[in-house]
């Protein structure tokens, strides 16, 4: 397919929603206001990342057409939503260290959208297959570990970028009191708890002193662990929505707006993925 048609292509399929695309010309229009701006400050990593967050606003559209499969509206627009808010605020902009909980809003989002996504991948592959057949308790829990799996895999990441570039993608956080079997003087294997912890002093090998004001500086486990659970939270909500609606054979708004849909005429198809 020449360029020009795959991009027609793209076009075609978000515009069958107005709203949504006009939701998304509005999000590119501001990627790349902020990549213009990256450039003249010389900001090139921050560019890289619009550059990245332009790429990712395509792939709905790329997968549609390539998977013969169809992203509901609303569910479109909350992925546009979530890469805006997670790349170029997040990052660019710097919100995960200005506003608080922000970290925290877009992990449960992101819980509960790969639950989405699990659910409707596997309700396809039950529906179109003849000898696959899973019972709505079981298509649940798929989902719900589908989702947990990404989570722990993005965290993976998270802690090989911070090990190796010390990217502190893990944000660390200042508390007063610690328990370690290491600091315990008797090597009892009993936790030994400091506690009231005002500041932490840190000297290097070369002379240099730094201080950690107001306690002591955890390196990213209360982050990792605050992740997960919110990813959980994700996860569990859309769960339950989902199995009721299966369940209970209702029709459910929402699962009905953020549920992936074979194309028209692709519903004994659906095996192939």
């Amino acid at each position: 397919m020449k360029i020009i048609d795959y991009k027609n292509s793209l076009v075609d399929s978000y515009k069958k929603n107005k709203r949504t695309f006009i939701f998304y010309l509005i999000l590119r229009g501001l990627v790349i206001l902020t990549l213009i701006r990256c450039i003249l400050t010389k900001n090139y990593e921050s560019a890289a990342i619009c550059i990245l967050s332009l790429l990712l606003f395509l792939m709905p559209a790329f997968l549609q057409q390539k998977m013969k499969i169809e992203f509901p509206a609303v569910f479109q627009a909350i992925i546009f939503g979530f890469i805006y808010a997670a790349e170029i605020l997040g990052e660019v902009n710097h919100y995960y260290v200005i506003i608080p909980g922000w970290d925290t809003m877009l992990h449960t989002m992101n819980g509960f959208l790969c639950a989405a996504i699990g659910f409707s991948l596997i309700y396809l592959l039950n529906r179109g297959s003849k000898h696959f057949n899973l019972s709505p308790f079981y298509l649940t829990l798929v989902a719900f570990c589908f989702s947990m799996t990404v989570g722990v895999i993005w965290e993976f990441f998270e802690f090989t970028m911070d090990y190796f570039f010390y990217l502190d993608m893990q944000k660390d956080f200042v508390v007063q009191t610690i328990g370690s079997v290491t600091l315990d003087p008797n090597n009892s294997g009993m936790p030994f708890i400091i506690s009231n912890i005002t500041d932490t002093v840190i000297n290097t090998a070369d002379g240099q002193s730094y201080t950690v004001p107001g306690g002591y500086l955890d390196i990213g486990i209360i982050d990792t662990m605050k992740d997960l659970l919110v990813n959980l939270v994700g996860a569990v909500a859309f769960s339950i929505i989902g199995y009721t609606t299966l369940k209970f054979s209702k029709k459910s708004a929402i699962a009905d707006n953020l549920m992936i849909k074979p194309v028209d005429g692709q519903e004994d198809n659906s095996k192939t993925f």
